[in-house]
């Protein structure tokens, strides 16, 4: 049995292990609440240009647009969305499965420290890694984007991926890959018009209606902001994802602790006891001797 000087020492530090844990949880709680309220503020604009795009949907025909146009996938563009820190359990490495499952030629961007150093850490061919604010605002993705959106463009991929942790609920997040370009036909197309997680696109609507200066010059304004925007809120579920996970985790920690700090409790003072009952013993013995 340990020492009681080695048990309180071992006390001390789980209390200090708890208290650590507990304040990280309330911190990723209060940025989870955030970062839901983010990612929920963006539906009503995405699920409006959904229904927009609807809308346009008739005319598409008409139109050729370089996102629309099916070609052979040689090179793959995936982005990589993953967090900056740990301590957020099993979250980055459910990502880096399916990364690890990858074995065509591809093209890697990162979002999140930990994401570009498993990229650089594998050997992957890595092109940027970029990091992003707690703040998370629409300008620092749309950098990403653009950036993937060119080498598309220029033929440099011939496809634009995300692979990102869905957040489903705060005790669950999905792991997936999701295809963003090319949109190969008019069903897919729409079927990916729709928030992360949200209801489906608004149905075609078949009024006639006219499009100022012209579907075709609609359509491209609208695509590219679209896709813009949808990996916008894709990295806003990622964060709170994020958060959730940490959050759980910090938990989870919080409670090993408390359990633990009762099991040493236990020991330390059966540890005593026992010290105390030796030295009465001892005393008794010593008595007994003398008389």
């Amino acid at each position: 049995m340990a020492s009681t000087r080695d048990i309180r020492r071992r006390i001390k530090s789980v209390k200090n292990t708890r208290q650590i844990t507990k304040a990280m949880e309330l911190v990723a709680a209060s940025k989870m609440k955030k970062a839901q309220q983010a990612a929920l503020a963006g539906r009503a604009y995405a699920q409006l240009m959904a229904k927009m795009l609807a809308r346009l949907a008739p005319r598409l025909s008409e139109v050729q647009h370089p996102f629309l146009v099916q070609r052979e996938i040689k090179t793959r563009g995936i982005l990589l969305v993953t967090t900056d820190k740990g301590l957020c359990g099993p979250l980055n490495a459910n990502l880096f499965k399916l990364v690890a499952e990858i074995k065509t030629p591809a093209k890697y961007y990162a979002i999140g420290r930990k994401g570009g150093q498993f990229l650089a850490r594998n050997k992957r061919n890595l092109v940027a890694d970029f990091h992003v604010s707690d703040k998370l605002a629409f300008n620092e993705v749309k950098v990403v984007v653009e950036l993937m959106v060119k080498a598309y463009i220029a033929g440099e991929i011939d496809s634009i991926e995300v692979i990102y942790p869905r957040f489903k609920n705060t005790l669950v997040q999905e792991s997936q890959v999701r295809p963003v370009l090319p949109l190969a036909s008019l069903a897919e197309f729409l079927a990916s018009a729709q928030t992360d997680g949200g209801s489906p696109a608004a149905t075609v609507d078949d009024r006639d209606m006219l499009f100022e200066p012209g579907a075709a010059e609609v359509l491209e304004a609208l695509i590219p902001f679209y896709v813009n925007r949808h990996v916008y809120q894709l990295v806003l579920s990622a964060r709170a994802s994020e958060h959730s996970a940490r959050m759980v985790a910090m938990k989870t920690a919080k409670d090993n602790a408390t359990k633990l700090l009762g099991d040493l409790t236990l020991e330390y003072n059966k540890a005593r006891q026992a010290a105390i009952t030796a030295e009465i013993l001892e005393i008794s013995a010593a008595q007994v001797a003398t008389s």
